[in-house]
């Protein structure tokens, strides 16, 4: 029988790699470790061989029939070793590890954050979206000697999957975005939801380390009430406060300390390039954490004037005919909610929402479809397309409403939305994005 590889020994071989892991055959990096992971439709371990032959130094198999040479080492399970030499690589660096999770805008915090923070240290940030019992190790495996700072972004959607991750990413520091009615389905329901996002605040709580938290949260607040805080908001003399001004279609705020200027008149305004109202308490989180870092205010204030949003998120897109407010990278009933809210206060002549189902909801998407469908009417937006099943079933909806994305497409392509300000938001299985096309 062959000897299944330890920790240390797997830690070994990848100091010898120059800290260089591939989990994809497609994108090998020559002389990296290939760890063979599974899937509901995959085994990786038949891809061991051909990884070696692909450039890989070594792989790394779970199965013993597939370590059939000696740069094919066998462990207990492919995925835990990830998960473990991560871990062990993560505990050889005394810098500080802020980890960010929520369920709604996780990735824009983590975006902001690293960009402010980025303005004084050389920071690791989580790639895109790779949240989850995979990308979190990833991420992790990509720590440099000389990096300075890491913002890790978890992803959930059942309890348990925060702890999990923060014992992979061990972090000093912790930031929930919000509390609201995502993946509802895997966390039974919204008490579920807050058990499962406050596994970070108890974990950080058992560290005796600090969280980041908004003051003007309530259900926050309740779940912090336990933890070392540093605090932002707007109603109270918090660690970071913040005022937000209306200017135009894009986020502009003031900001000052517990102990700073007081004199609103004297204090600069942030212009960013971020559309919606509801990122204002985002980036005032941005402003909490690199003060509380130590990043100089004027270089703050840079890093989120100069911040362009991207991945179909919060993004400011003109057209030859139209122009668009696509937030269309996932949607929930509370980001829908503020999406909506938004856009009503938009000063438009013409204005549109194109807006597609919410999934993960469960038991509970036919009534949080319908109350979106009343938001809509309470607003009084009558340019409205709805697209996907689930807004389809519902009964006596006025809106226009088609089954499909491809559908609305080829509807937009006959019936042209023209000179108008239009909202596009959905989830990402929808995807919505593709409808800029005929605008």
């Amino acid at each position: 029988m062959i000897q299944k590889l330890s920790v240390d020994e797997l830690y070994e071989l990848y100091k010898k790699v120059d800290l260089n892991i591939t989990t994809d055959t497609r994108k090998v990096i020559p002389g990296s470790i290939f760890f063979s992971l599974k899937g509901p439709n995959f085994n990786a371990n038949e891809l061991a061989a051909k990884a070696i032959e692909a450039g890989c130094k070594y792989a790394i198999v779970d199965e013993e029939k597939f370590a059939n040479n000696t740069n094919i080492f066998l462990v207990e399970n492919g995925l835990k070793a990830l998960q473990d030499l991560a871990n062990h690589h993560r505990a050889q660096f005394k810098i500080p590890f802020l980890a960010i999770t929520g369920s709604n805008a996780k990735t824009t915090h983590k975006e902001f954050i690293n960009a402010v923070l980025s303005k004084k240290y050389k920071t690791l940030a989580t790639e895109g979206n790779l949240n989850n019992h995979i990308g979190v190790p990833l991420t992790l495996l990509k720590l440099r000697p000389d990096h300075e700072f890491v913002i890790i972004e978890m992803g959930a959607n059942h309890q348990g999957e925060i702890d999990e991750l923060c014992t992979i990413a061990d972090p000093d520091f912790g930031l929930i975005t919000n509390i609201g009615k995502a993946h509802l389905e895997g966390f039974g329901g919204i008490e579920g939801v807050k058990k499962g996002k406050s596994e970070l605040y108890r974990y950080i709580q058992k560290k005796h380390a600090t969280i980041f938290t908004n003051g003007d949260d309530e259900v926050l607040h309740d779940l912090a009430k336990d933890n070392d805080k540093v605090s932002y908001g707007t109603t109270k003399l918090y660690d970071t406060i913040g005022k937000y001004i209306s200017d135009g279609e894009m986020v502009s705020f003031k900001w000052t300390t517990r102990y700073g200027d007081k004199d609103w008149n004297k204090l600069p305004i942030v212009k960013t390039q971020i559309a919606g109202k509801y990122n204002f308490i985002n980036c005032l989180a941005a402003v909490c954490v690199g003060h509380h870092f130590h990043v100089e205010d004027g270089l703050i204030n840079e890093a989120l004037s100069n911040y362009v949003p991207a991945m179909n998120r919060s993004q400011m897109v003109k057209t030859q005919s139209n122009t668009i407010l696509l937030d269309a990278y996932n949607a929930n009933p509370n980001s829908m909610k503020a999406a909506i809210e938004n856009f009503a206060e938009y000063k438009a002549e013409q204005k549109w929402l194109l807006l597609g189902d919410m999934f993960e909801l469960g038991d509970y998407s036919k009534t949080e479809h319908q109350a979106i469908v009343n938001l809509l009417n309470d607003k009084k937006l009558s340019n409205v397309i709805l697209v996907g099943n689930e807004f389809a079933s519902l009964g006596g909806n006025s809106f226009k409403t088609f089954k499909t994305t491809q559908e609305c497409m080829d509807h937009l392509k006959t019936h042209r939305i023209k000179n108008a300000t239009v909202l596009i938001k959905g989830s990402r299985s929808m995807k919505m994005e593709t409808l800029q096309e005929a605008l």
